[in-house]
């Protein structure tokens, strides 16, 4: 709890001094300008009171520069605000390099976790302290919102597309994960908690934890081949569909002459939903199923992370193709 007051929760990440500092600065300004404006009005009150019934007031024109002044001072300080926490906001939403990257996918009313390694949990993450954690996180259901008050972070997580959300824990401990949007009947019900551990001791438990498919990307690649999306995706096949190595973080061209790009995102609409941003060139030859239904969150997860661990084209003897669809 800051300052041992229980109204504030822990600050545990990187963060969340920065949050705490834009807030405490806003509340410190508004608590002097709100003492300040109640002094001078009880000031004003008794310095120009009535003190006798035929006395009559006079009208007074303020200097040019209290007007000024009192116009151009809240203007600045109110502007510095909006640079400062700008410039977190943008942080908070700008991932390191560095960042590891787990998925999270909300349901009612639980939180499932997805490591990288291909561990999975429910309602509990674990994560090494001192290492940027990104967040890819989706809902299988309604919206939900990822909410932990120690990080100072929460996002709303939402059906049908990939949100992100990052953190840098700075101390170990386990830390409350709420729901902080309404998504049924028990949504009080929906939370959980993300234990941050050494380093060292992660590892272990990496290595105690059950992981019966492997590390994403490679769970990807058999799922790809056990759906036969080789048939056309392959690297010698690029008259039949567009070409995946190195596509991902490229833009494409579609039909309609858009430019997207190929981000989480796209990729999980071009699965469920080839047909909505066919790529220009291959209208005629959009061909591919829907996978809506035969694909769980988690089985999607690994698809992207195997179509994302892919290396360029040119490195299995073709020309990337800077399409997708």
């Amino acid at each position: 709890m800051k300052f041992g007051f229980p109204l504030f929760p822990e600050s545990a990440s990187t963060l969340a001094p920065q949050v705490d500092a834009i807030y405490f600065f806003g509340l410190g300004v508004a608590a002097f300008f709100s003492t300040l404006i109640a002094c001078l009005i009880f000031y004003l009150a008794i310095r120009y009171r009535r003190r006798s019934e035929d006395e009559v007031g006079k009208r007074e024109k303020a200097a040019m520069w209290l007007e000024i002044a009192w116009s151009i001072i809240p203007l600045g300080i109110l502007l510095f605000m909006f640079a400062w926490g700008a410039k977190v906001y943008f942080e908070a939403r700008r991932p390191p390099g560095d960042a590891v990257e787990y998925f999270v996918t909300g349901k009612q009313w639980m939180w499932k976790f997805q490591h990288p390694e291909g561990q999975r949990e429910i309602n509990h993450l674990h994560v090494p302290v001192g290492q940027p954690i990104q967040l890819k996180m989706t809902s299988e259901d309604v919206i939900h919102s990822f909410f932990v008050p120690a990080f100072r972070i929460k996002m709303d997580v939402l059906p049908g597309r990939y949100t992100t959300v990052w953190f840098e824990a700075t101390k170990t401990g386990t830390f409350r994960l709420f729901c902080a949007e309404y998504c049924g009947a028990e949504h009080s019900r929906m939370g959980g908690s993300i234990t941050v551990m050494e380093p060292r001791d992660y590892e272990q438990w990496l290595a105690r934890a059950d992981s019966a498919t492997g590390p994403l990307a490679l769970a990807g690649a058999q799922l790809f081949e056990a759906k036969t999306c080789g048939t056309c995706h392959r690297p010698d096949s690029n008259l039949l569909a567009p070409i995946l190595h190195g596509l991902f973080g490229e833009e494409v061209t579609l039909a309609s002459g858009d430019k997207v790009l190929v981000d989480e995102n796209y990729l999980r609409e071009s699965i469920l939903d080839p047909k909505a941003t066919v790529v220009s060139g291959y209208e005629a030859k959009a061909v591919m199923p829907t996978f809506v239904g035969q694909l769980s969150e988690e089985e999607l997860v690994e698809l992207i992370s195997y179509i994302k661990s892919l290396g360029d084209a040119a490195s299995h003897g073709e020309t990337p193709e800077e399409s997708a669809g």
